[in-house]
């Protein structure tokens, strides 16, 4: 078929810009004509972060059928380049933020109805917000309209099938997000005796839990804490390592995490730790994987589908500081950290992403 996809690509970071490049790329190989419709920057208004990775160190091989060539400022343009593709068997719009893609995507169908031949799907990461703003009005009758306009919702849990589900009629389909493994995993060297390091690695959003991972840590004495990407609000996580006194057990390192550098981060640790409160699916859990290492979590997310608590990993409950500290304490008794390591399966990339594939086009 031919397919194309209105989302981030290089040089953008990040986990969205990522999978969406990787699914281009499974596509291709499996024998579609794919184009990646892009933007020529991230975001219409300012971040707080790193918006490019180097423009000569992509994440993953770029993708041929690449084009960055929306702008913010161009409704006019947004309507035409859509329309180039309107006799395409397949157009996927990738989704995330509402309020910057929902007046963009509703342009787009808009330029799409008069002449429409290709099926649409919403790829969606976020049916709502990870965290309670006041703009979620809004972003819900934006989220709305553009579900109802579509030929398919395609979600990643079980509860966000539900959440789109309450807002839409259209088919609102399954699948789990499937991994996309960034850094070289063969070039992991992995110590046979525990380092008694943790790691949180990952933007740090007030949803992903890190105050709740500083003060179970500061009730589990003799391990240390990494704390590896980019902060939206360093001072208040300073400001509580002063409070704990734990100053000497944590380490931050502030910044993007570039691919090159993941494989030696993550064979430096000995477990890495998702203490989310709330979310839709990540990337975390098998990324860890890929590199040999468990993961203790919370049931939220998608954790407790990813995570098979007792045989690659520990799940406890969100929000949770005492429950957080207590699965810490277990993951470093006797054994239980090496029997952890050896159930963790690096192995399961593939059978996941032809699951994907074949759910987002299965109505096509």
């Amino acid at each position: 078929m031919r397919i194309a996809i209105v989302g981030p690509t290089h040089p953008y970071k990040g986990g969205i810009a990522q999978e969406t490049t990787e699914l281009a790329h499974r596509l291709t190989t499996e024998g579609h004509e794919v184009v990646i419709l892009s933007w020529k920057t991230q975001y219409p208004f300012f971040y707080p972060g790193q918006q490019f990775v180097a423009y000569d160190k992509p994440e993953l091989p770029l993708h041929v059928g690449s084009r960055r060539v929306l702008s913010w400022k161009n409704p006019f343009g947004w309507a035409r380049h859509i329309r180039t593709y309107r006799d395409y068997d397949h157009i996927i719009l990738v989704w995330w933020v509402p309020l910057i893609q929902g007046p963009v995507y509703l342009t787009m169908l808009r330029a799409l109805r008069r002449k429409h031949h290709a099926r649409v799907s919403l790829l969606c990461h976020n049916v709502a917000s990870h965290e309670a703003r006041v703009s979620d009005t809004l972003a819900l009758k934006l989220t709305t309209s553009v579900m109802k306009q579509v030929d398919q919702v395609l979600v990643h849990t079980s509860d966000q099938a539900t959440r789109a589900a309450n807002i839409t009629n259209t088919p609102v389909v399954v699948a789990d997000l499937p991994p996309v493994i960034i850094g070289d995993t063969k070039t992991v060297i992995r110590n046979s005796f525990l380092t008694h390091k943790l790691l949180f690695f990952g933007i740090v959003r007030k949803y992903k839990g890190l105050d709740i991972l500083l003060r179970a840590v500061a009730q589990v004495p003799n391990i240390k804490l990494i704390v590896a990407g980019e902060f939206w609000q360093l001072e208040q996580y300073v400001k509580l390592l002063d409070e704990l006194k734990i100053n000497d057990r944590v380490e931050l390192r502030i910044g993007y995490v570039a691919a090159e550098d993941i494989p030696a981060l993550f064979g430096e640790v000995d477990a890495s730790v998702l203490p989310y409160r709330g979310g839709t699916a990540s990337f975390h859990v098998s990324i860890a994987h890929s590199f040999g290492v468990p993961v203790i979590a919370t049931t939220a997310s998608s954790f407790k589908t990813q995570i098979h608590s007792g045989i690659d990993g520990l799940l406890c409950a969100p929000d949770d500081v005492e429950a957080l500290a207590k699965a810490i304490k277990h993951f470093y008794e006797p054994g239980v950290a090496a029997q952890l390591r050896k159930g963790v399966s690096t192995d399961a990339a593939d059978a996941t992403w032809q699951k994907y594939i074949e759910k987002l086009l299965s109505s096509v």
